[in-house]
């Protein structure tokens, strides 16, 4: 079976060492027809090291920003191919991990976004499935410490979707933008990231545009690996951009009055039944 995905990768400030395991995966993997690198910037040595290995590689003149700098690899791609897949340099994948979600898309047609069961470096499960936020979700999770955030427990462990079982297969609102498999003609369709988000939120507007034109499903029985470094919980700057993009995101989809994420959030997640095609493999 021939190739049926392509990858988009976006670097900034970072060293050949830091990224070349995954590059090299990426090279070797059959179900990968193209893939591009965006270096945003201090990624020149780690960029050269990608098109030696076959990327095709962009260097803007600044830095894009995340969102923009896919949409910018997105519009640069010479393949087409039913699936896109959005990827964080600090991912670790296996082998097979392109070919399963690709099979599940094959057989899901309704399914427009894919995420792995993603883990942390020493094995632990990251939950990363999560409802459409509030403000309230958003500011609770980034400024409680201490008494207060167990006592609010319940209501963050709500909006992270702790409560359900992470080996079972499930329709979800919200999917991380580390690793986002996705059905190219639905990408298209909602014409990418929305550019106004800079650094972070764009992964949860994307999910909220494609889940209007499709399900969004989160499939255990595939794993990676993620650093989730979590920046913006150590970088005064980092903060700023992550807050400055919450205000961006809830002025464009409602503060506090938001009908559609009440809808969506009330139904939950739900489970996912396989209809595998007699023609398409079992993952």
């Amino acid at each position: 079976m021939p190739g049926r995905v392509t990858i988009s990768l976006v670097l900034f400030n970072h060293r050949p060492e830091q990224v070349s395991v995954l590059l090299e995966t990426l090279s070797r993997d059959p179900e990968c027809v193209e893939w591009m690198v965006v270096d945003n910037g201090g990624s020149a040595d780690a960029s050269a090291l990608a098109s030696s290995l076959g990327a095709r590689v962009l260097q803007p003149k600044c830095n894009l920003g995340f969102g923009a700098a896919h949409n910018l690899a997105l519009r640069n791609l010479r393949s087409i191919t039913p699936y896109h897949l959005i990827l964080n340099p600090d991912i670790v994948l296996g082998a097979r991990v392109l070919r399963e979600l690709a099979t599940v898309m094959d057989a899901s047609s309704e399914v427009g976004l894919v995420m792995p069961r993603v883990l942390y470096p020493d094995g632990s499960t990251q939950f990363l499935c999560k409802l459409l936020p509030t403000p309230v979700d958003l500011l609770l999770r980034r400024f409680t410490a201490g008494p207060l955030r167990r006592l609010l427990a319940k209501h963050m462990d709500r909006y992270d979707m702790k409560s359900f079982d992470y080996s079972r297969p499930v329709y979800v609102p919200v999917l991380s933008g580390c690793f986002m498999f996705t059905r190219r003609s639905v990408l298209d369709e909602v014409g990418g990231f929305d550019d106004r988000f800079f650094l972070y939120m764009e992964d949860v507007d994307l999910c909220r545009r494609m889940g209007a034109f499709s399900r969004l499903l989160f499939w255990p029985e595939s794993t990676i690996t993620h650093s989730h470094a979590q920046g913006s919980y150590r970088h005064p700057r980092l903060l700023c951009l992550h807050m400055r993009a919450a205000s961006a995101y809830f002025n464009k989809w409602g503060w506090f009055h938001d009908p559609e994420r009440r809808a969506r959030n009330q139904a939950g997640f739900c489970e996912f039944e396989p209809r595998l095609n007699s023609s398409h493999e079992a993952v």
